[in-house]
Parts: C-alpha cells; structure tokens; sequence
C-alpha cells in the first residue's frame, strides 16, 4: 500500500512538472493578438520580438492585400523567442510560419543550424548584401540605436551628443547622473547583449564607458518602452543605446523626450526576418516578406517607424549634423556568430555582471 501511494504521489510530481514545461513557452509570451476575419480559411503565425503595438499597423496593410487571411501575431522577448524556434527546429515541429527578432545575431545562429527555408524574389534580391543571407534570412528595418534623454531635467550644455560627452558628464565628481543613467540589461534582452557587444567592438570607449556605469550606480534594466517611460518621467536621466524607432514613437506623444543619434557613431539595427524550414504556410510567408519589402510594404514599415526617418537625411537628432560615415549598419553574416560563442558569452556576460553588481 506505501509503495502504491508513493507511485501516485511520483506521478502526480511527473506530471506537474511536465505541465510546467508545457507552459513555459506561453507564459514567456507578452502579448498575442489576432487580426483578420472570423471566416478566414488560412491562419498565419507570425512571432516577433517588436511590439504589436508597433508592428500592428504594418500587419494590417498586408491583410488588406490578402481578403480571407488571419494572423495570428505573438509578440516574444529576443532570449525566449530564441530558444523556443532553437528547440522546434531540432525537434522537427516549427509552429510559426515567420520568425522576425532584433536579436539579429541569434537569427544568423537558426540560420546556420539549417533552420530556415529559403526565399528568391525580385524584393529580396534588390536587398544589400549586407541585409541578406544565404536568401534564408532577411534585415526588414532601419532603426538607430540612440542616447535618449529628459529634455526638461538636462540642461542643454549637456545633452551628450557623443560617447565621450557621457563619460565626460559621469567623471565629475558627485556627478547628478549617478543613478540616473539606464541602459539595456543584456542578460534579459538579446538586442541589448548585441548592441553591447557591437560597441565593443566599435570602440576603445566601451570599457571606460562601462567603469563610468559601474562607479556611478547606471541601471541595467529592461525593457525600451519602460525605459524611455523612466526617462520621460525623471526616473532616469539618460538612457543609452535604446532603438531609435521605439523612442521616436514615444517621443511624437511626449515631448519631454529628447534622441541624440550619437555622432561618433551610431548602431543602425535592421530586424531580421526568418520563415522556418518546416513552415505549414511557407507560401503566405513568402508573400508576407516580399509585402515588405515592396514599396507599399516599406511605406508602412516607415509610417510605424520602423524604417527611421532619423536616418533618411545628414541631419541628426536636435539639429546636430549626423553624417553617413557616422553610420555602423550591424550587418547579416557569420560574423555575428562571435556573439554567440559560449566561452566569449560567459566572459562578456560575466564582466557585465562585474559592472552592476550592486543591482
């Protein structure tokens, strides 16, 4: 009778946990919404890590291209979406039919582990090389990566318009930035991990830079739109390295929010889009990315700010003059496998830590 109960009670604990495990990746899930008619006769699943509110626009111009289809639209963190496509494709059973991430040097990772399909068009083929790999993988945006900062608590003396006017403003001596200074924690966030990495291999400045945040009590937190909300309402200061598109957006509904597109040089992000290999609906998702990349698919990508009108023109942010060479697109390539070697991971991750310790 003893071993019986406790064969039940092992049982009920396999199977609890196997729940668990079951619903790991929909609780990891921000938002789902759906869009298109009731009577739709095919449903598409697209997961993204850019915000429905954002990208919901952009969705809606191609259904009306496309009467009787209906998108399912699942809106994820760049680390979850990651493993979760990373663990279909091993397994055989890809349940999205379009995968788009900022977490771009992750996507070149699902690319390089055969998990993607390929896709030639004319749309694609008119793509830079730098924003297109192995006709498997594709840059669909233009956003900047900027300096982000509350216009009315920051005199105009100093607005850091460059890397070097950050660490200017956190090296004096009871500096009024000290906590006041937020940036992506890259543990949590993909495209924070990227862009970190990216600068570091930008420039001398990232390791004084990262001191300056560690001495001086800078936040490591997530995500964009709560960080710029941070900074609108004096919680912070300055937020560095936020995308440009988000910050825009909410600029154009609160004015207390000034962008500096840094003119030393500044991170251009193209969101990269992927149609996993064993796609159920690989046409429509052939349709969706050449949408996007037609005139009207890129007239909506620039009405939602997703093409930056920051970076159409020489003039940067605030009327600084902000020049192409200034420019560093993150480019789709092998390259970006570096970010994801696991020994050059643990280090940069680990120094990172080091930094914000006292978080």
């Amino acid at each position: 009778m003893k071993s019986a109960h406790v064969f039940i009670c092992h049982l009920l604990l396999v199977i609890i946990a196997n729940g668990i495990l079951l619903q790991s990746p929909a609780l990891a899930q921000e938002r789902v919404e759906t869009m298109g008619p009731d009577t739709a006769t095919e449903t598409v699943l697209i997961r993204s890590t850019t915000d429905i509110s954002v990208f919901g626009a952009v969705v809606e111009a191609f259904l009306a291209t496309r009467p009787g289809l209906r998108i399912r639209y699942e809106q994820w963190g760049s680390n979850d979406l990651y493993k979760l496509s990373r663990d279909e494709c091993r397994n055989g059973n890809q349940a999205a039919d379009v995968i788009i991430s900022s977490g771009v040097h992750q996507m070149v990772k699902l690319v390089n582990e055969a998990c993607a399909a390929s896709h030639v068009s004319p749309g694609t083929s008119q793509l830079p090389e730098a924003l297109r790999w192995r006709n498997e993988l594709w840059g669909i945006t233009r956003e900047p990566a900027v300096i982000v900062y509350n216009r009315e608590q920051v005199p105009e003396n100093e607005i850091p318009r460059t890397r070097f006017d950050l660490l200017d403003l956190l090296r004096q001596d009871n500096t009024s930035y000290a906590g006041r200074v937020a940036t992506y924690d890259i543990e949590q966030s993909g495209l924070g991990y990227l862009f970190a990495f990216a600068d570091a291999r930008e420039a001398t400045t990232f390791g004084a830079l990262q001191e300056s945040f560690g001495r001086t009590r800078a936040i490591s937190t997530c995500c964009s739109a709560d960080i710029i909300d941070s900074v609108a309402n004096g919680r912070y200061l300055i937020a560095y390295n936020v995308l440009g598109s988000y910050a825009q957006d909410f600029q154009l509904r609160d004015n207390r929010i000034g962008i500096i597109l840094p003119s030393d040089y500044t991170l251009v992000l193209s969101r990269a889009l992927m149609i996993p290999l064993k796609a159920q609906n690989h046409d429509t998702a052939t349709r969706f990315l050449d949408f996007l990349l037609s005139s009207e698919g890129r007239l909506a990508l620039h009405r939602a700010l997703l093409i930056s009108p920051l970076l159409e023109t020489e003039d940067g942010s605030e009327g600084e003059s902000l020049y192409v060479s200034s420019l560093r697109p993150i480019g789709l390539s092998p390259a970006l496998l570096a970010a994801l070697d696991r020994l050059t991971r643990e280090t940069f991750l680990r120094r990172w830590r080091d930094t914000f310790e006292e978080q």
